[in-house]
């Protein structure tokens, strides 16, 4: 009997789709495939299956300008978008600006993140039965029937789309390998928040030897594809996120287990430290050495996985090889090919969390004297890495940034109301006197990340800071460029407590993955957004008399914070359909 419909009913029947008119969700084409034709028992090259999983590979986002044309981190005390009058989606995102019912769709994704599921789970329960010829080397360096390498990694993407939901929702209603149709029942109640984390870190446990490893053989053909790498990285952030404030120390509604656990456990932080301690120790340089610390953090997002060019690279989302990510980025006043929207401008707050070229923060005791009026000299190297700023030296010329001048000229539309423009993913563009197509890959998972999680993670494991996590810090701070100092600490304090050390980590981390979509979900899983946004968001004032400029720090946009927001509501409509549907706290 033929199987039912694929794309014919995956709109009705994905669990929990929401309605097109509640959440912007839109019907999927009637293809008329059947699984038969899918999963044919006569293809034995599988092009039917393969390009169904290419459907679902398709959905694992870029965030290059994600969210309605910007980057997530808009949305947080990192950035503003160019646009403050035109209410973008990441202006809305930041300010509060939905609910239940009028959700922000570029962002809360429920029901697309169920609909993906369900076509994984269609591929997991058909693929089997297309007799492959080709064959692949799992991660163990054996051979094995390439259905079986497709099967894990499509059980690794419906791992992460369990995990997109979990910081953004906590705990979801977990479907396992079902393939739901209309008639089934569909009122399914939440799977608890741990019932979640231990899913999605058991999956990636069952997969992970399935799958290929790096380095994979024609990486611009392969080498995006999840790893047994990708998959332990993943199984760090999910235990990670785990072991944090929001969902194990301090939930917004205690005893709620739908979003936290019902009392805390430091042995959570060890999980995720011992799962990231296991990592290093197995591939990076105290292992086999297959990743480490890129030499320059500009290459991570420029080339694909080379020990010693990219080191880094262990999950992405690979990009063409265009200049689009510049003309979104680069700063306003340029013409022709070198037009850019300077869509995402950084915040003075991002600005100030760089230390001085010594690695002590600004006006700390003993540091590189600071000059209001200099402001980005002597600084951390990694702030001309991430920002553009007053002076900065871009397509051959000295930026002119303030509200007025020829980089920002405030006579159009939008202008930039901190001064500064968004410097990392694009090119190497400071000397040259145009655009020219580069490699734009969107890096999902890094090694920089792996390392942070593990110092994070040791610390709060620890009563005081180990010299392994200072070792992970140090080693950051001296890639980063910043001056070692006769103590040869890169300006990190001896002996710290291990609040500091917390807090020198989450600066850490603000610094090294700015604009990779952590600092959003960061404030949130830490509860420190109450605290963040009791200051407002800032920006630069710049006033130039044609020989020299001005500065003066000046607040751009206050925001009221709602302890609510620290998890998105559950759409309306999947509350009013399914009686057994909790809605989070407070919406």
């Amino acid at each position: 009997m033929k199987r039912n419909l694929i794309m014919a009913f995956a709109w009705c029947a994905a669990l929990f789709a929401a309605t097109a008119c509640m959440d912007n969700y839109e019907e999927l084409p009637v293809d008329q495939y059947t699984e038969d034709f899918l999963f044919s028992t006569t293809d034995s090259v599988g092009d039917r299956a393969l390009g169904f999983l290419g459907t679902i590979y398709d959905a694992l986002e870029s965030g290059h300008s994600r969210v309605g044309g910007y980057y997530l981190d808009a949305a947080s005390d990192d950035a503003l978008p160019i646009d403050m009058d035109g209410e973008p989606d990441v202006l809305k995102l930041q300010l509060g600006q939905y609910t239940a019912r009028t959700r922000i769709s570029s962002e809360m994704k429920w029901g697309d993140y169920y609909s993906l599921i369900r076509k994984v789970n269609i591929f997991i329960n058909g693929i089997d039965v297309v007799p492959f010829k080709a064959t692949y080397i799992n991660a163990l360096g054996e051979e094995q029937p390439l259905n079986r390498t497709l099967k894990a990694e499509a059980r690794f993407i419906r791992a992460w789309f369990y995990f997109q939901m979990l910081e953004r929702y906590g705990g979801v209603p977990l479907l396992g390998d079902k393939v739901y149709d209309i008639n089934d029942n569909l009122e399914l109640p939440r799977n608890t928040f741990g019932e979640c984390v231990d899913y999605i870190v058991s999956e990636l446990d069952a997969i992970q030897d399935e799958l290929r490893a790096i380095p994979m053989d024609v990486p611009g053909l392969y080498a995006h594809v999840p790893t047994k790498q990708a998959c332990a990285a993943l199984k760090i952030r999910v235990l990670l996120y785990a072991a944090s404030p929001l969902f194990n120390e301090r939930p917004i509604e205690p005893g709620n287990e739908l979003i936290g656990y019902a009392a805390y456990d430091r042995n959570r932080w060890k999980k995720a430290a011992d799962a990231a301690r296991e990592f290093m120790e197995t591939w990076g340089e105290k292992g086999d050495g297959t990743f480490k610390l890129a030499t320059s953090i500009r290459n991570i997002f420029l080339n694909f996985y080379h020990k010693s060019i990219n080191p880094e690279l262990i999950f992405f989302r690979q990009g063409g090889s265009g200049t689009g990510v510049e003309s979104n980025l680069g700063p306003l006043g340029f013409s022709g090919t070198n037009i850019g929207s300077g869509r995402t401008n950084p915040t003075q707050n991002l600005v100030d969390a760089f230390p001085m070229k010594d690695g002590k923060a600004i006006g700390e005791e003993g540091a590189y004297t600071y000059d209001p009026q200099n402001p980005y000299a002597n600084r951390d190297p990694r702030l001309d890495l991430t920002v553009l700023h007053n002076g900065s030296k871009w397509l051959g010329t000295t930026l002119q940034t303030w509200q007025g001048g020829a980089h920002n000229p405030n006579s159009g539309e939008d202008y930039s109301t901190t001064s500064y423009f968004q410097r990392k993913f694009m090119g190497s563009f400071e000397s040259s006197s145009s655009y020219s197509a580069a490699l734009h890959l969107w890096v999902i998972m890094r090694y920089t990340e792996v390392v942070l999680n593990f110092a994070e993670a040791e610390n709060e494991v620890l009563d005081k800071p180990s010299e392994e996590v200072y070792d992970v810090l140090l080693a950051i701070r001296k890639r980063a460029g910043i001056a070692a100092g006769s103590d040869k600490m890169y300006g990190l304090k001896a002996g710290m407590t291990k609040e500091e050390m917390r807090q020198a980590i989450h600066n850490e981390r603000r610094l090294e993955l700015a604009f990779e979509e952590h600092r959003y979900f960061d404030i949130r899983r830490w509860r420190e957004a109450e605290n963040i946004y009791r200051q407002p968001l800032k920006g630069m004032q710049i006033s130039s008399n044609g020989v020299s400029a001005t500065y003066t720090a000046c607040n751009v946009l206050n925001v009221a914070w709602d302890n609510k927001r620290y998890l998105y509501p559950i759409p309306y409509a999947e509350v009013n359909k399914n009686d057994n549907m909790v809605q989070n706290p407070n919406w």
